[in-house]
């Protein structure tokens, strides 16, 4: 019995001598925690840098990329619009929102929108409303037209906003306003918003504001005519001081009238006119309504001219009338005195009129 115990006890000896799984876990005392968290974290960079590096490169990528893009989405809308000349509703919203140059006028950079709005309202009137193709012959033709007059109109608009600014000129909302609701008093743009808002969508691809801002800037460029036509006004005001003389209505309009048609009639309108008559300046039609049988207005400004109306005879819903026009000098007139010292700088060349109808006299003789 004795010598099993003693056997027992020696195999139990032999079996803890023999290295086993605790021997192999570390002893981590305050001595060594520092040693074993280094190595720890030694043993975690092999994983964590070439993370940290594949990351770096994602960023570097993304950016490269978007810088890319960047660059090709602006050549491609820099050649679209200088080369190509594409007038485009994709490249239109685009240069709503970044501001590329037409031209420059003095220090002022004209903006591509300016020019896009006034063609593109050209093609589509002719293209919806006189079935225009314009890539025909006789279509090219025109948009090479179109092109020209959209242009010389936003570097004119231009110059006119200058000379507004060093006059002190400007238009308010409710001149604006105004404007729409005379007319709008006469039918002349429907009876209600909608019929406004499809009426302008269907002759010019505009919206209510779209209309806004081209009327703002007609009236922008009265009110600068009237301040710097200081002949006109003056032969106006003489024409007033003879009718509050007593001078008569016929022989004031015979003696200053601008208007051929009516001057030897006294100024005379040769039928009687409605509220809707679209012959007339609706201002005109306005203020003949507003007036009593044999009275004459005060002077006042049309888009074109100073104007003294009269009622001659009222007659049910209509009116017989006289008037006297003072015709002012053409806006241009004022514009190109400014373009004289401050001559444009065009970014895009327009083909000529010239040489389109020379490549459709080859393409005849080609066929």
């Amino acid at each position: 019995m004795k010598k099993k115990l003693i056997r027992l006890k020696e195999s139990v000896k032999k079996k803890r001598s023999k290295p086993g799984v605790d021997d192999k876990v570390p002893r981590i005392t305050n001595k060594t925690v520092a040693e074993h968290r280094e190595e720890v974290i030694g043993g975690a960079r092999k994983y964590i840098l070439p993370l940290q590096q594949s990351k770096h490169k994602i960023v570097l990528f993304s950016i490269g990329l978007f810088i890319a893009a960047v660059l090709g989405f602006f050549t491609y809308c820099t050649l679209a619009l200088y080369r190509f000349q594409d007038s485009g509703s994709f490249l239109y919203r685009v240069s709503q929102v970044i501001p590329f140059p037409i031209a420059r006028s003095g220090s002022q950079f004209i903006a591509y929108e300016n020019y896009l709005f006034e063609l593109r309202h050209y093609k589509h009137f002719y293209e919806n409303q006189q079935e225009l193709d314009f890539d025909s012959s006789a279509g090219q033709r025109q948009l090479s037209e179109f092109k020209r007059r959209a242009l010389d109109q936003v570097i004119n608009n231009a110059y006119i906003k200058q000379l507004a600014a060093e006059n002190n000129i400007s238009v308010s909302d409710k001149e604006v306003d105004d404007e729409i609701t005379i007319v709008r008093g006469q039918n002349r743009l429907g009876n209600s918003e909608e019929v406004l808002e499809e009426t302008l969508k269907k002759f010019w691809g505009w919206t209510i504001d779209d209309f806004k801002r081209s009327l703002r800037q007609q009236l922008l460029a009265q009110k600068v005519v009237q301040t710097l036509d200081i002949d006109t006004k003056s032969r106006a005001e003489s024409a007033v001081t003879e009718l509050k003389n007593g001078t008569d209505f016929a022989e004031v309009a015979k003696k200053y009238s601008d208007d051929a048609a009516t001057k030897e009639s006294g100024g005379a309108f040769g039928a009687f006119v409605s509220r809707s008559t679209r012959d007339l300046d609706p201002l005109i039609t306005s203020r003949l309504f507003d007036l009593e049988e044999g009275q004459y207005s005060e002077l006042f400004a049309t888009s074109y001219g100073y104007e003294i109306v009269k009622v001659i005879e009222k007659k049910d819903e209509t009116v017989k009338g006289a008037h006297i026009l003072f015709n002012f000098k053409d806006v241009e007139s004022f514009v190109n005195d400014v373009k004289a010292s401050q001559p444009a700088r065009i970014y895009i060349s327009l083909p000529e009129l010239a040489a389109i109808e020379q490549a459709e006299v080859t393409q005849e003789e080609i066929q």
